[in-house]
């Protein structure tokens, strides 16, 4: 186990390296105030936390950024972990850092439905920022490298998540910022844990083969070196094997074993000009013979990620292909670290920003109207490596996901080419609207004014989130009562296939609730919903399924069951042999549904009531809840019963409290920093803005009794410029 002293001197003197004159001083500090934040908490292996930010930092200071960045890294779990505050660290070490700190704080106290939603609020949360400051989320690779260099101290289920989230997405969002480096690091320790016998294999055959591999390459780079100084080109060339996880994709690919593959060897050569890659691709070419087809141009042609380099697979005297890869010291800085490369050279001058993050601009819209799994799914496909490149009739290369079709292409240009398509030419020659693109298609596409739009067919044709995005958004604003018809039968046929009534969602009791479970404010929204695209009829129904047949259950249950209940003196009620569910007792009924009002969420040291509801069984509230004043009137009193807690269980109960605050900014995150020092479980925090400079929030969360929501409520209200509160809907 390394120490805080062996971190602190490697990232000290990283900065140093990277950084010279850098303000050590101001570093030393956030230092300080990171580890007195962290002070009680520890690592997995047992270390101290702090142990984590140095090492980010210095992961941040060999990336090339500035201090603030560094700053940003020291403490940017401080928000998240501990009771430090944005307020706290601007007033400390200014705004940009708190920014940069806020940008890669997680959305951990919010509620979501789904970890898929939890997951594209993260995304949708971390690309705003990268948006606004690239700098968040290098901070955020940096931060993932490191918990995947130490992910042996997971447990096995915890590896297996964090590797396939950082295949997904950060792996992929390397790529795409030009972090090769980075990247390859990123998928050979991922690759470790999701295939440890894929690893090992591989490298227990590298390591067989390792002389045999370092006698080929110092062959190859002895020729190559040798021409270049008798042709006096200034060059460095060094060889190297293909990192694990670009073999394995070989294999895979390939159907083969790694004997097989034979392409796994690499070789760059760093020259100072232009002129000299193409100068030295010429002896390249001329000392070795030339692999048809396997020659590209990324300095002419840029990648999208600014990579820049010639790429050229040739076969030597043994037999063996090779790649070669040429290019300046400036285009290999970039390849290594991309955008945080860029970024120096771009800093304070704001040149190009706008055109460098276009596609987070893209992956930004494709989040609106899009249900949380299908968003991440697709993120997936937009980000990833396999990419072709075509080109518009006037020379302008257009990246689309490998496979996207001229529906791709028309809304990569703009959502108006899209909607108005009615054909396309690809390379002058007229195509049908599904033909895979390849790269150096020339493609152009036909419009008409009196098109009639897309069709649905087109959301099954199309290959990027974009596009079917923006064929969403065209039928969500233009095809209403279309869309409803379309959903409503969709549904309809969902719900007959799985054998559920339809007669269940407009019943009066069970309702509201199966569309707040599906998020909607009615069923009419929910069809528009199906029928635009946003969300599919298999879903819906998956997603109150259970609900449906619970309420049925309990309906079948009180018709054959609830008789006129009578009042049972308390001696004789205890007693008898009741059982609690969900933590409450109920007299006369040993065996109903349960569930807690929403009205006035009571919790254990309340005193309750039971109301028999018509659907859901018993409906318990507060003996003070406005809901249960009527419980006395003859209508309405043989539908209440008596009702207690079960002192013998210990499980949560979900409350709400809302809160009359002063407006501030800050305010939001004060409140979630207050409930997680607490320690409390939030499934829920928002607020809204009232006219005269007041805000209500809101926060649903879980307690074990009345003490502790006291407790929890005293400590909001201590927080500035809360001013009261009361027991408020859930």
């Amino acid at each position: 186990m390394e120490s805080f002293a062996e971190h602190y001197e490697a990232m000290s003197r990283t900065i140093l390296e990277c950084m010279p004159g850098v303000d050590m001083e101001l570093i030393d500090r956030a230092v300080a105030y990171a580890t007195d934040k962290h002070k009680d908490q520890k690592r997995k292996d047992g270390s101290p936390y702090i142990i984590h930010p140095l090492a980010v930092a210095k992961i941040v200071a060999e990336m090339g950024l500035d201090a603030d960045a560094i700053l940003g890294a020291l403490l940017h779990d401080c928000i998240e972990d501990t009771d430090a505050s944005h307020d706290d660290i601007e007033k400390k070490f200014g705004a940009s850092v708190a920014e940069l700190v806020e940008g890669v704080t997680k959305l951990t106290r919010a509620n979501f439905s789904s970890s898929e939603e939890q997951q594209m609020e993260n995304l949708r949360k971390m690309f705003m920022a990268m948006s606004k400051d690239i700098r968040v989320v290098l901070i955020k690779i940096a931060d993932r490298l490191h918990n995947m260099r130490t992910m042996q101290y997971q447990s096995p289920a915890k590896q297996i998540i964090k590797c396939r989230e950082t295949m997904d997405i950060y792996a992929p969002l390397a790529h795409r910022l030009g972090m090769q480096k980075i990247k390859w690091e990123l998928e050979d320790i991922a690759l470790r844990y999701l295939d440890p016998d894929g690893y090992e294999g591989i490298m227990t055959y590298l390591n067989a083969h390792k002389e045999q591999d370092e006698a080929f390459m110092r062959t190859i780079q002895d020729k190559i070196t040798g021409r270049l100084l008798d042709m006096g080109i200034h060059a460095s060339t060094y060889g190297r094997i293909k990192h694990v996880y670009s073999i394995y994709r070989k294999m895979q690919a390939q159907d083969k074993t790694i004997g097989e593959v034979y392409d796994i060897y690499a070789f760059r050569v760093i020259v100072d000009s232009i002129p000299d890659c193409y100068n030295v691709l010429g002896h390249i070419h001329d000392l070795f013979n030339l692999v048809p087809g396997r020659f590209k141009d990324y300095i002419s042609t840029p990648k999208p990620n600014m990579y820049q380099s010639l790429h050229t697979t040739v076969i030597g005297s043994q037999g063996i292909p090779f790649e070669v890869q040429i290019r300046t010291w400036q285009m290999h800085e970039t390849a290594e670290y991309g955008i945080a490369a860029h970024w120096k050279y771009k800093q304070g001058t704001g040149d190009g920003s706008e055109k460098d993050f276009e596609w987070v601009r893209r992956l930004l819209e494709s989040q609106q109207d899009t249900d949380a799994e299908d968003y991440v799914n697709s993120l997936k496909i937009d980000m990833f490596d396999d990419e072709v490149f075509v080109f518009t009739p006037k020379g302008k290369i257009v990246s689309l996901p490998a496979g996207s079709t001229p529906i791709d292409f028309a809304y990569a240009i703009h959502s108006g080419v899209g909607n108005s398509l009615t054909g396309a030419k690809v390379n002058n020659r007229i195509c049908n609207i599904d033909t895979p693109l390849e790269n150096g298609d020339i493609v152009e596409i036909i419009t008409a004014k009196n098109a009639k739009g897309p069709s649905r067919d087109w959301l099954n044709i199309c290959k990027s989130n974009q596009a079917r995005t923006k064929i969403k958004q065209w039928f969500k604003k233009e095809r209403r009562d279309e869309n409803v018809a379309y959903g409503r039968s969709s549904f309809e046929a969902e719900m007959r296939r799985v054998g559920l009534p339809l007669s269940i969602t407009i019943d009066p009791e069970v309702s509201p609730q199966l569309l707040k479970k599906l998020a909607f404010g009615s069923w009419e929204d929910m069809y528009a919903a199906i029928g635009y695209g946003g969300l599919t009829a298999l879903k819906a129904v998956g997603r109150i399924r259970d609900d449906i047949n619970r309420a049925m259950k309990v309906q079948a249950s009180e018709k054959a069951q609830l008789n006129p209940l009578r009042t049972t003196p308390e001696s004789e009620m205890l007693k008898r042999n009741r059982h609690a569910i969900n933590g409450v007792i109920v007299e006369d009924i040993d065996s109903c549904m349960i569930k807690f009002a929403k009205c006035c969420t009571p919790v254990p040291g309340d005193n309750i009531v039971g109301f028999i509801t018509k659907g859901f069984g018993v409906s318990v509230h507060r003996m003070d809840c406005p809901n249960a004043a009527n419980r006395n009137e003859p209508v309405q009193a043989a539908r209440w019963v008596r009702v207690r807690w079960a002192h013998a269980d210990d499980q949560p109960f979900e409350t709400t409290l809302e809160l009359d605050c002063l407006t501030r900014d800050g305010l939001l995150l004060d409140l979630a920093t207050a409930m997680t020092t607490a320690r409390c479980r939030v499934r829920e925090l928002y607020g809204k803005d009232l006219p005269g400079g007041h805000s209500v929030f809101t926060v649903r969360f879980e307690v074990k009794n009345v003490e502790e929501l006291e407790s929890i409520r005293t400590k909001l209200l201590n927080i500035r410029d809360v001013i009261g509160s009361r027991r408020g809907q859930n």
